[in-house]
């Protein structure tokens, strides 16, 4: 299976996990819980997977947010709400939120959660800590629940690989988030102050990427930093397709055009605000 594929079912997978971020149905759940305000929902809900752990756990594999950011959440949240309770509140919220979002969820999910499954039992888990713990979660009885838990087990696989490109490449989270608003046209702003950086963390981190003659003088990519920005995405979606080896390819294509109809519905349903901190765009790329 090609490269390519893991691409553009993540495409496809992203919108379906992102309910968790931005339903109102998943907010409520975190306030619910006992959880003060969105960002310690956020935390202490994609944190949970992992257990009740440190401020420096969360730094590690949430690479590319201001240390200082997730010290104000973790491991406070946990005094409000342990790591069971967040995950069930989390998973239950994600499910209404997806049944009211993709009116076919319930039907497909009877296709797309053993496939989904198949890739997850397959993928190796080493060096991929929030996708472990993902996957070593209970799965959810609930078909659409079960379908949004293994869509969000396989997009951190993406990320934990996607996380480690960009270390092997020596590059911050700061530095990471400023070649990307640079390469793709996210607005800078939306990134630095969803991510917790400074305009001084982002101009010192722009400087560094000029140094390395990433970016010109006025802060745009060079050609160097648009072919280093094209090879962290290669080399993401090289280590991201893996899992999906244990498909056959009409397997995979079946689940492709069923992922497909859920994400346009989604993406249609007005629930994710464009532009997001995620880089999700209002329409897939069509490949």
């Amino acid at each position: 299976m090609e490269a390519a594929f893991a691409r553009t079912v993540w495409q496809v997978l992203e919108p379906l996990h992102a309910l968790t971020y931005f339903a109102p149905e998943s907010r409520e759940a975190s306030r619910a819980v006992g959880l003060r305000g969105f960002w310690m929902g956020y935390f202490a809900a994609r944190a949970a997977p992992l257990g009740a752990v440190a401020a420096g756990a969360v730094e590690a594999v949430f690479f590319n947010f201001h240390p200082a950011m997730v010290r104000r959440a973790v491991p406070d949240a946990w005094g409000f709400a342990p790591p069971k309770a967040v995950l069930r509140a989390r998973t239950e919220a994600a499910a209404v939120a997806l049944r009211r979002t993709a009116p076919s969820a319930a039907e497909a999910s009877a296709q797309i959660v053993p496939l989904l499954e198949r890739a997850v039992a397959g993928a190796d888990g080493v060096g991929r800590p929030l996708f472990a713990a993902n996957r070593g979660l209970l799965t959810p009885q609930d078909r659409v629940g079960a379908l949004w838990q293994a869509a969000t087990t396989l997009r951190e696989h993406r990320g934990d690989g996607h996380v480690a490109v960009l270390t092997a490449e020596g590059l911050s989270g700061c530095e990471a988030h400023v070649l990307l608003a640079a390469c793709e046209g996210v607005p800078a702003r939306i990134l630095r102050d969803n991510r917790g950086w400074s305009a001084q963390d982002w101009h010192a981190a722009t400087e560094r990427l000029a140094a390395r003659g990433l970016l010109d003088s006025s802060g745009h990519p060079t050609a160097g930093g648009r072919a280093l920005r094209s090879h962290i995405e290669a080399r993401t979606d090289a280590l991201a397709v893996h899992p999906y080896h244990t498909l056959a390819p009409a397997e995979a294509a079946r689940l492709l055009t069923l992922l497909t109809v859920l994400a346009d519905q989604v993406l249609t349903s007005g629930t994710i605000p464009f532009p997001n901190p995620m880089g999700l765009p209002p329409h897939r790329t069509r490949t």
